[in-house]
Protein backbone atom coordinates (compact mmCIF):
# COMPACT_ATOMS: atom_id res chain seq x y z
CA UNK A 1 0.00 0.00 0.00
CA UNK A 2 1.33 3.41 -0.98
CA UNK A 3 1.63 6.30 1.49
CA UNK A 4 -0.96 8.38 -0.42
CA UNK A 5 -3.62 5.89 0.70
CA UNK A 6 -3.12 6.93 4.32
CA UNK A 7 -4.17 10.54 3.76
CA UNK A 8 -7.34 12.17 2.46
CA UNK A 9 -9.75 10.81 5.05
CA UNK A 10 -11.75 12.85 7.52
CA UNK A 11 -9.55 14.95 9.85
CA UNK A 12 -12.04 14.42 12.71
CA UNK A 13 -13.81 11.19 11.69
CA UNK A 14 -16.59 11.14 14.30
CA UNK A 15 -17.70 14.73 13.72
CA UNK A 16 -17.18 14.86 9.95
CA UNK A 17 -18.85 11.47 9.36
CA UNK A 18 -21.86 12.67 11.36
CA UNK A 19 -22.08 15.84 9.23
CA UNK A 20 -21.64 13.83 6.03
CA UNK A 21 -24.29 11.31 7.09
CA UNK A 22 -26.70 14.15 7.78
CA UNK A 23 -25.98 15.65 4.34
CA UNK A 24 -26.51 12.24 2.69
CA UNK A 25 -29.81 11.74 4.51
CA UNK A 26 -30.94 15.27 3.67
CA UNK A 27 -30.08 14.74 -0.01
CA UNK A 28 -32.12 11.52 -0.15
CA UNK A 29 -35.02 13.07 1.80
CA UNK A 30 -35.16 16.09 -0.54
CA UNK A 31 -34.50 14.67 -4.01
CA UNK A 32 -32.74 16.95 -6.46
CA UNK A 33 -31.57 19.57 -3.96
CA UNK A 34 -27.86 20.21 -4.00
CA UNK A 35 -26.12 19.74 -0.67
CA UNK A 36 -22.49 20.38 0.22
CA UNK A 37 -20.51 17.33 1.24
CA UNK A 38 -16.86 17.89 2.08
CA UNK A 39 -14.08 16.76 4.37
CA UNK A 40 -12.62 14.02 2.17
CA UNK A 41 -9.72 14.36 -0.23
CA UNK A 42 -9.67 11.09 -2.18
CA UNK A 43 -7.28 10.34 -5.04
CA UNK A 44 -8.24 11.61 -8.49
CA UNK A 45 -10.50 11.15 -10.31
CA UNK A 46 -12.87 10.78 -7.35
CA UNK A 47 -14.69 13.92 -6.18
CA UNK A 48 -14.57 15.06 -2.54
CA UNK A 49 -18.35 14.50 -2.29
CA UNK A 50 -18.10 10.90 -3.50
CA UNK A 51 -15.14 10.32 -1.20
CA UNK A 52 -17.11 11.63 1.77
CA UNK A 53 -20.02 9.33 0.88
CA UNK A 54 -17.68 6.33 0.77
CA UNK A 55 -16.13 7.27 4.13
CA UNK A 56 -19.60 7.63 5.64
CA UNK A 57 -21.60 4.79 4.10
CA UNK A 58 -19.06 2.02 3.42
CA UNK A 59 -17.25 -0.35 5.73
CA UNK A 60 -16.07 -3.95 5.71
CA UNK A 61 -19.67 -5.22 5.50
CA UNK A 62 -20.70 -3.20 2.42
CA UNK A 63 -19.54 -4.72 -0.88
CA UNK A 64 -18.58 -1.99 -3.35
CA UNK A 65 -18.48 -2.15 -7.14
CA UNK A 66 -15.99 0.23 -8.75
CA UNK A 67 -16.42 1.04 -12.43
CA UNK A 68 -13.36 0.21 -14.52
CA UNK A 69 -12.34 3.87 -14.94
CA UNK A 70 -11.93 4.13 -11.16
CA UNK A 71 -9.94 0.93 -10.65
CA UNK A 72 -6.69 2.76 -10.10
CA UNK A 73 -4.16 1.47 -7.55
CA UNK A 74 -4.33 4.79 -5.66
CA UNK A 75 -8.12 4.72 -5.29
CA UNK A 76 -8.29 1.01 -4.52
CA UNK A 77 -5.68 1.46 -1.75
CA UNK A 78 -7.48 4.56 -0.41
CA UNK A 79 -10.80 2.69 -0.19
CA UNK A 80 -9.13 -0.34 1.41
CA UNK A 81 -7.39 1.76 4.06
CA UNK A 82 -10.22 4.18 4.90
CA UNK A 83 -13.30 1.96 4.60
CA UNK A 84 -12.15 -1.68 4.20
CA UNK A 85 -15.12 -2.11 1.85
CA UNK A 86 -14.62 -5.28 -0.20
CA UNK A 87 -14.61 -4.72 -3.96
CA UNK A 88 -17.04 -6.99 -5.76
CA UNK A 89 -18.78 -7.69 -9.08
CA UNK A 90 -21.94 -5.67 -9.85
CA UNK A 91 -24.43 -8.38 -8.86
CA UNK A 92 -23.05 -8.49 -5.29
CA UNK A 93 -22.76 -4.74 -4.70
CA UNK A 94 -24.60 -2.78 -2.03
CA UNK A 95 -22.92 0.37 -3.37
CA UNK A 96 -21.62 1.07 -6.87
CA UNK A 97 -19.39 3.96 -7.85
CA UNK A 98 -18.62 5.37 -11.26
CA UNK A 99 -19.66 7.62 -14.10
CA UNK A 100 -23.17 6.90 -15.36
CA UNK A 101 -22.00 5.47 -18.68
CA UNK A 102 -19.63 3.06 -16.88
CA UNK A 103 -22.23 1.49 -14.56
CA UNK A 104 -23.81 -1.81 -15.75
CA UNK A 105 -27.37 -1.05 -14.59
CA UNK A 106 -28.79 -4.39 -15.75
CA UNK A 107 -26.41 -6.31 -13.46
CA UNK A 108 -27.16 -4.63 -10.12
CA UNK A 109 -29.55 -5.94 -7.47
CA UNK A 110 -32.94 -4.21 -7.37
CA UNK A 111 -34.28 -6.02 -4.29
CA UNK A 112 -37.03 -8.63 -4.09
CA UNK A 113 -40.76 -8.24 -3.38
CA UNK A 114 -40.16 -9.47 0.18
CA UNK A 115 -36.95 -7.45 0.66
CA UNK A 116 -36.95 -4.37 -1.61
CA UNK A 117 -34.18 -2.85 0.53
CA UNK A 118 -31.72 -5.49 -0.71
CA UNK A 119 -30.75 -3.37 -3.67
CA UNK A 120 -27.83 -1.28 -4.80
CA UNK A 121 -27.23 2.40 -4.15
CA UNK A 122 -25.39 4.08 -7.00
CA UNK A 123 -22.87 6.86 -6.38
CA UNK A 124 -22.62 8.56 -9.75
CA UNK A 125 -19.76 10.91 -10.58
CA UNK A 126 -20.89 13.81 -12.76
CA UNK A 127 -19.12 16.76 -14.34
CA UNK A 128 -21.67 19.16 -12.82
CA UNK A 129 -24.99 19.15 -10.97
CA UNK A 130 -26.35 22.05 -13.00
CA UNK A 131 -28.06 23.14 -15.23
CA UNK A 132 -31.22 21.11 -14.62
CA UNK A 133 -32.63 18.87 -17.33
CA UNK A 134 -35.34 17.04 -15.37
CA UNK A 135 -38.33 17.80 -13.20
CA UNK A 136 -38.77 15.66 -10.09
CA UNK A 137 -41.99 15.02 -8.16
CA UNK A 138 -42.82 12.77 -5.25
CA UNK A 139 -42.03 12.23 -1.58
CA UNK A 140 -39.87 14.99 -0.08
CA UNK A 141 -40.78 17.48 -2.81
CA UNK A 142 -43.51 20.05 -2.16
CA UNK A 143 -44.53 20.66 -5.78
CA UNK A 144 -41.54 19.91 -8.01
CA UNK A 145 -37.76 20.12 -7.97
CA UNK A 146 -35.60 20.67 -11.02
CA UNK A 147 -32.39 18.66 -11.15
CA UNK A 148 -29.55 17.56 -13.39
CA UNK A 149 -29.61 13.85 -14.26
CA UNK A 150 -27.27 11.89 -16.54
CA UNK A 151 -30.30 10.39 -18.37
CA UNK A 152 -34.10 10.38 -18.05
CA UNK A 153 -35.43 7.04 -19.37
CA UNK A 154 -33.56 4.77 -16.91
CA UNK A 155 -35.02 6.69 -13.96
CA UNK A 156 -38.54 6.54 -15.39
CA UNK A 157 -38.12 2.77 -15.77
CA UNK A 158 -36.64 2.53 -12.28
CA UNK A 159 -39.68 4.33 -10.80
CA UNK A 160 -42.04 1.95 -12.64
CA UNK A 161 -40.51 -0.99 -10.69
CA UNK A 162 -41.16 0.64 -7.29
CA UNK A 163 -40.78 -0.63 -4.54
CA UNK A 164 -37.94 -2.44 -6.33
CA UNK A 165 -35.14 -0.53 -8.00
CA UNK A 166 -31.99 1.39 -7.16
CA UNK A 167 -31.36 4.67 -5.35
CA UNK A 168 -28.78 7.20 -6.52
CA UNK A 169 -26.42 9.85 -5.27
CA UNK A 170 -24.96 12.24 -7.84
CA UNK A 171 -21.63 13.89 -7.00
CA UNK A 172 -19.64 16.73 -8.53
CA UNK A 173 -16.82 18.47 -6.63
CA UNK A 174 -18.29 19.06 -3.12
CA UNK A 175 -21.92 18.89 -4.27
CA UNK A 176 -24.28 15.96 -3.85
CA UNK A 177 -27.89 15.36 -4.85
CA UNK A 178 -29.94 12.20 -4.56
CA UNK A 179 -32.74 10.43 -6.36
CA UNK A 180 -34.61 7.69 -4.51
CA UNK A 181 -36.51 5.11 -6.54
CA UNK A 182 -39.83 6.61 -5.37
CA UNK A 183 -39.28 9.87 -7.29
CA UNK A 184 -41.12 10.52 -10.56
CA UNK A 185 -38.87 11.96 -13.28
CA UNK A 186 -39.90 14.01 -16.32
CA UNK A 187 -37.71 15.60 -18.97
CA UNK A 188 -38.03 19.33 -19.57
Amino acid sequence: MEMHALSGGFADPAIEAAHAFRAALDAMARPGRINRLSGACPPAPLSPAAGALLLTLCDDTTPLFLAAALLTPALVDWIAFHTAAPLCPPEEALFALGRWEDLPLDQFRIGTPDYPDRSVTLIVEMAALTPPNARLRGPGIETHQDARLPAIAPFTANRARFPLGFDCYFCAAEGVTALPRSTRVEAF
